[in-house]
């Protein structure tokens, strides 16, 4: 039998990330918060459904239901949430806040050393021209 490239890399351990699926109709959103691999499309097949975040609900209780053991399970086994499931899961406290902004710091850091490398490159390219 021959495997085929996607069941090889079936069996292989996965990135896992924890993030929103959107469901719901126009204008009136409603999310699932779900264990997915990293490498699935939004509304790919999910490894477990962890919750629900309602962002109109007017009751502000009822707006995110989360399963926080799966959730604990999850993140102990390495997953990774996206950032707004991190910023949920900072207000439950179920992750520590003060890491988490150490991380962000850490990427607008990174992220403002590129910009300004592009710009300086575009730059450079400006000046060649002239």
């Amino acid at each position: 039998m021959v495997r085929l490239p996607s069941q090889a890399r079936s069996r292989s351990i996965a990135m896992v990330a924890l993030r929103l699926q959107r469901f719901g109709r126009k204008n009136r959103p409603f999310y699932r918060i779900v264990a997915i691999e990293k490498l699935k499309r939004r509304q790919g097949p999910v490894l477990e459904n962890l919750g629900i975040y309602d962002p109109v609900n007017p009751k502000k209780d009822k707006q995110v239901v989360l399963n926080e053991e799966r959730v604990k399970h999850w993140l102990s086994t390495g997953a990774q949430p996206s950032d707004t499931v991190r910023d949920m899961l900072g207000h439950r406290g179920l992750i520590n806040v003060k890491e988490w902004e150490k991380d962000r710091e850490m990427d607008r850091k990174r992220l403002s050393e590129r910009l300004a490398k592009a710009a300086a490159e575009g730059e450079k390219k400006d000046a060649k021209k002239a």
